[in-house]
């Protein structure tokens, strides 16, 4: 692990690879090892294991530190680590405390299980998370943990939290809290962290909120990384193309079944050569028809990626 904070080394595309399941069930390493290596060499600027992509709710203690693990030696600090943590406090700790054991360079901490804290009760979880580990907190803002900017002020002032993943999408919200902190001298870093984040990646660029988690990366690296390069550079032409003839096209998608921000994308992983297994339960796989169109549409992506040269 680095010593060069975590703040200052996520830059880039940000890789959230699925967790690979063998026939039998049981997590299988050696492929997501592969998934892992695949990623970082096509150009992923850090690697969010065992997070929602990667089925986080769905592994044992014992089945999330030997992924985390895994990909903290498949990188070999060529890229940050981040770990998913979540579930009550005392759970959290102990997710969080077994990255660190793993070798990671930080968290991503999901909303807590089943209740619905209120701002007092957030602030405290995430607080004492934070102090009960060296790696520094990213808060994922989703469902039952939605902070007001004045909690955000105060977690950009506790100390170990260093970032903001939006999961909510209320750009009226994030304009108030990104506001919030700069009017108090304090940083943070803000990720647009919705389900297929290139969508609204125009509007939360807008914001100042230029990280994202990219699901698409899992599957389509070329077209994840021509996006993101166009969105980048102001390649308005490119972003728009891709919009309206991918990612729009996939997120209508996506919302024709539960669960699919997961097994959609699982099932493209499988798509594209390496077999990464099913989805655990409650999670279903894709209705066959779905998965037609999902292969139509990445032969669709792919010709617009040489149509537009990008």
């Amino acid at each position: 692990m680095t010593t060069a904070p975590l703040a200052d080394r996520l830059d880039g595309l940000l890789f959230f690879p699925v967790t690979a399941f063998a026939p039998d069930g049981s997590v299988d390493l050696d492929t997501f090892r592969a998934h892992v290596r695949a990623g970082v060499e096509a150009g992923a600027a850090a690697v969010f294991a065992c997070c929602g992509t990667g089925e986080f709710h769905a592994l044992t203690p014992e089945e999330f530190r030997a992924c985390v693990a895994a990909a903290v030696e498949e990188t070999a600090g060529r890229v940050p680590v981040v770990a998913g943590t979540g579930y009550g406090t005392a759970l959290a700790i102990r997710y969080a405390r077994l990255a660190e054991e793993a070798g990671a360079d930080g968290l991503l901490a999901m909303p807590p299980y089943l209740v619905v804290p209120d701002q007092a009760g957030l602030l405290r979880h995430y607080t004492e998370l934070a102090a009960a580990t060296r790696l520094d907190v990213i808060v994922y803002q989703r469902d039952n943990a939605v902070l007001t900017p004045a909690t955000a002020v105060a977690l950009a002032r506790t100390e170990g939290v260093v970032g903001l993943k939006d999961g909510l999408g209320d750009l009226d919200l994030m304009q108030r809290i990104v506001s919030a902190v700069r009017a108090e001298g304090l940083d943070l870093l803000y990720f647009n962290g919705l389900p297929t984040a290139e969508l609204t990646g125009p509007a939360y660029r807008a914001l100042g909120v230029r990280l994202y988690s990219s699901a698409v990366f899992c599957f389509a690296p070329d077209l994840a990384l021509a996006f993101h390069r166009a969105l980048a550079t102001g390649d308005e032409p490119t972003v728009r193309r891709l919009i309206d003839g991918f990612y729009r096209p996939l997120v209508e998608l996506r919302s024709q079944g539960r669960g699919y921000a997961v097994s959609l994308v699982k099932a493209a992983v499988r798509m594209g050569g390496l077999d990464v297994g099913p989805v655990r339960p409650p999670l279903s796989e894709p209705a066959p028809a779905h998965l037609d169109a999902l292969a139509r549409l990445l032969d669709d992506g792919r010709a617009l990626l040489k149509e537009t040269g990008a």
